[in-house]
């Protein structure tokens, strides 16, 4: 019988590439994780390795197997999930990865309703780039977590990763009226292989010009300070544009930013899963948001 725990392995490695990023994501040594890769080959009674040197591969057994072990692992979760909700109200600690803008708007609130309303439950938050969401899922150092899409950037599927809908915030433009209007300035984007960094180059090119890219800067309070100083400018989404600084005029775009709260295969009916989930759409819902958006559009 194949052992799960093994086929998770080998699912991390046809998702990380090497033996020793997996090794590293699962708490091993990689001559471990090589073990357990053996071990899983004897069970399955072919190769499911291709190794030249340093260098492993999965064979087309080893491919079908893991687009199986998809299935088998979210059935597990499911497994799972039905037996934490036979055991009672959500109880023990919840793993919650969050990016800085939603961590600091969002969470205070919303934790603090969780933990009136499940006081047995153990929130653990952990600020994270969402591009780092769907391995920390897999790897089980996260629950649930919080991840965006943006406009000009397509989703990347995960079969591993689940994801529902929690809320959507216009983007800004800071001290332009359009994007076709900061052509010549100078802006402030986010690192190279972040998705706000991509989002903000596509818009751009959609303008119809490549930007003049001054700094990098992945703090949005950091990039409205620079835009205060006149530094550049930049587009920053509802969530970090609440209370701009003096020297800072915002214009909506008719773009956006969509939150979902991202967890794994099989497991979204969790009770602490769901409780976290309400918990978020509740708090996004009161605290209204909107009405500051609202007001920076008319201004």
């Amino acid at each position: 019988m194949l052992d799960p725990r093994k086929l998770h392995l080998l699912r991390e490695l046809a998702e990380r590439g090497t033996i020793s990023a997996v090794a590293e994501a699962a708490n091993f040594t990689p001559s471990a994780v090589s073990q357990q890769l053996s071990a899983l080959e004897r069970e399955a009674g072919t190769p499911l390795l291709e190794r030249t040197g340093r260098t492993v591969t999965l064979t087309p057994a080893g491919r079908v197997l893991v687009e199986r072990a998809h299935a088998v692992l979210a059935e597990l979760e499911r497994a799972s999930a039905a037996l934490a909700a036979l055991s009672g109200g959500p109880a023990g600690p919840l793993r919650i990865g969050a990016f800085p803008s939603a961590a600091r708007v969002l969470l205070p609130g919303a934790l603090a309703a969780l933990v009136r309303e499940h006081p047995a439950l153990e929130p653990m938050v952990s600020e994270i780039d969402p591009a780092d969401v769907a391995a920390a899922l897999r790897a089980g150092t996260l629950d649930v977590a919080l991840v965006h899409e943006y406009d000009f950037v397509p989703p990347v599927a995960d079969l591993g990763i689940h994801t529902e809908p929690l809320f959507e915030e216009p983007m800004f433009l800071t001290n332009r009226a359009s994007i076709q209007a900061a052509s010549d300035d100078p802006w402030i984007m986010s690192k190279p292989g972040t998705l706000c960094h991509t989002m903000a180059i596509r818009a751009c090119q959609a303008a119809g010009f490549e930007p003049r890219v001054r700094h990098h800067v992945d703090d949005f309070d950091t990039v409205l300070a620079f835009a205060a100083a006149g530094q550049g400018v930049a587009l920053v989404p509802g969530l970090a544009a609440l209370r701009p600084p003096a020297g800072v005029t915002l214009t909506r775009l008719p773009l956006s930013r969509r939150t979902r709260a991202a967890f794994r295969s099989g497991y979204g009916r969790h009770p602490a899963i769901r409780a976290a989930i309400s918990a978020l759409e509740a708090h996004f819902t009161s605290a209204a948001p909107i009405a500051s958006w609202t007001a920076l559009a008319a201004g």
